[in-house]
C-alpha cells in the first residue's frame, strides 16, 4: 500500500483513473477510508469510483487516525484534517486539484478552500454533515468517552478498543484515536501514559472546535462568502446530514449549484452524470 508521510503521520493512499486531479475527502464521519467511497450507504448506492476514475485521476486516502493511516494524539481541527489533504497534494507534485468530500468529508474540502483556494479549481460538497441533531448527537460521543476515561483511565480505553473492532461512533468509549490503538502497540503504550486530565482538556477543546454549531462546520461563513470557487452541493436528509445545512453551504458559496434531488433520486443513473457533467465543465 502506498503511503505519503504528512506532517510525521503515515497517510495510506490510492491513485486511481486518469485526467485532471480530484482530491476526495471520505465520507464515514470518525471511520473515514478509502472503502466508504464503494460499500457505505449512498455512496454504495450510486457507485461513484465506477465512474469518476474514467475522467479524473481520483487520489483516495485514510483521514488520519482512521483505516491504515496514522495518527497523534492532539488538539485536532478542520484546518489539521485539511493539511493532510494539501500535504497529499504536495506529495504527489500536484498544485492545484478538484476538490469533493463526503459526509464529513465536506468539511475538510471547505476548510482546505478556505486556507488555500488558489489550489482548488471546483468543490463538490456530497452530503454534508450538519444540523442540531449532528451536533447533538457528537457532542454525546465525546461525552461517553469522556465518561469511560474518568471511570477506567486510559489504559481502560486501550483495553476498551482492542476488545472489538467497532470504530468510534459504534462504540464512543473507545475515543477517536481507536484506529491508530488497535493497530500500533508504540502508539496504544503512549496512549495509556497519558495524563487523563490534560487528555480531557484537550478533548473538549476539540469536540467544541469540530462540533460548534447547528449548521455544516467546517469553516467560518464569512470566509465561505469570500471564496469565488465553484462549488456543487448535493443534500442529504437525516439526522446526519440536515439538509439545512446543504442549504446553508449553497447561501455562504456565492454562485455555487445546488442538485435540488432527494435522497431516494439520488442513483447511480443520475448522480455520476452529475457530477461529471459539473466537473468537466470547469476541466
Amino acid at each position: 500500500m502506498p503511503f505519503a508521510e504528512i506532517d510525521g503521520i503515515a497517510t495510506h493512499y490510492e491513485v486511481r483513473g486518469d485526467g485532471p486531479p480530484l482530491l476526495m475527502f471520505a465520507p464515514g464521519g470518525f471511520d473515514a477510508q478509502i472503502g466508504k467511497w464503494s460499500d457505505l450507504g449512498v455512496y454504495k448506492r450510486i457507485r461513484l469510483l465506477d465512474h469518476l476514475p474514467q475522467h479524473f485521476t481520483c487520489i483516495l486516502f485514510d483521514r488520519r487516525e482512521n483505516g491504515a493511516s496514522g495518527g497523534r494524539v492532539e488538539h485536532i481541527t478542520w484546518a489539521h484534517y485539511a493539511a493532510q489533504g494539501a500535504g497529499l497534494l504536495d506529495h504527489l507534485g500536484i498544485a492545484r486539484a478538484h476538490l469533493m468530500g463526503g459526509c464529513m468529508g465536506c468539511c475538510p474540502v471547505t476548510a482546505l478552500a478556505v486556507a488555500h483556494p488558489e489550489r482548488v479549481a471546483s468543490m463538490v460538497l456530497y452530503w454534508p454533515v450538519g444540523g442540531a441533531a449532528y451536533r447533538i448527537n457528537g457532542h454525546l460521543r465525546f461525552a461517553r468517552h469522556l465518561a469511560h476515561v474518568a471511570d477506567h483511565g486510559m489504559q481502560g480505553v486501550v483495553d476498551q478498543v482492542r476488545s472489538h473492532d467497532k470504530n468510534f461512533s459504534a462504540d464512543p468509549r473507545g475515543g477517536p484515536w481507536g484506529e491508530p490503538i488497535r493497530r500500533s502497540d508504540a502508539f496504544a503504550e503512549a496512549y495509556a501514559a497519558l495524563d487523563p486530565a490534560r487528555y480531557q482538556h484537550m478533548v473538549l477543546a476539540m469536540m467544541r472546535g469540530l462540533l460548534d454549531r447547528d449548521t455544516a462546520p467546517g469553516a467560518e461563513p464569512e470566509d465561505l462568502m469570500a471564496l469565488d470557487i465553484p462549488a456543487l452541493i448535493v443534500p442529504g436528509a437525516d439526522g446526519a446530514h440536515a439538509t439545512s445545512a446543504a442549504r446553508y453551504l449553497q447561501e455562504c458559496l456565492s454562485g455555487s449549484q445546488y442538485w435540488d434531488v432527494p435522497p431516494d433520486g439520488q442513483t447511480e443513473a443520475t448522480a455520476p452524470p452529475r457530477i461529471l457533467d459539473f466537473l468537466t465543465a470547469l476541466s
